[in-house]
């Protein structure tokens, strides 16, 4: 194991220019609003956003379902968090043996309060659902939750080689404010 350190863009938005016309859920999907008893639904769905990508590296515990749940747990505990920002995307499957509906959670966001900004904690999207707009709907619905509590702007911090999110987030309005780093201590890396 080494130290290493990631290039992170830390991206605003200006919640003034909040547009009011939100992207559709997809008619498979379900958009849903946060509720504390949902913190494992947000964690798997955390878990199998970020297990095998590149933040999993930056932030370790985003590799393993029990450091998804306690991250979710922290998050909701604190006394800036903002419930009206933290929202869950479940995909709806039919069982065929049964009929039945399955609800699986796919998509996930966080917010937080901080010196008078939205903080986005994690975005996530699990890989087989990526592609089909639910990015931009959390975003979207994270954004109007921090202006229904007064917030005039949002920002996020982003790996700087996680290029398909650095394009979302220039899409739905974001701009690239400066460039931080962050340490972690990887496999394979030199101290």
């Amino acid at each position: 194991m080494g130290m290493t350190y990631f290039k992170r863009y830390r991206m605003e938005f200006d919640l003034r220019n909040l547009r009011s016309d939100e992207p559709m859920v997809p008619a498979e999907y379900e958009l849903v609003a946060f509720a504390a008893d949902q913190l494992r639904e947000h964690a798997i769905a955390k878990y199998n956003s970020f297990r095998y990508e590149l933040d999993a590296d930056v932030f370790p515990c985003l590799a393993r379902r029990d450091g998804c749940l306690k991250l979710m747990r922290d998050i909701t505990s604190r006394h800036d968090f903002v419930p009206q920002a933290t929202w869950l995307i479940r995909h709806l499957e039919q069982d065929p043996t049964t009929g039945s509906i399955c609800k699986l959670p796919v998509g996930t966001i966080q917010g937080l309060s901080s010196d008078g900004w939205g903080a986005v904690q994690n975005l996530g999207v699990s890989p087989l659902h990526r592609g089909k707009g639910l990015g931009s709907i959390l975003l979207a619905k994270a954004a109007s939750g921090f202006a229904s509590v007064g917030l005039e702007k949002m920002h996020l911090e982003v790996t700087t080689e996680n290029t398909g999110a650095v394009r979302l987030y220039e899409r739905m309005g974001f701009r690239k404010s400066r460039i931080v780093y962050k340490a972690a201590e990887v496999a394979g890396a030199r101290s």
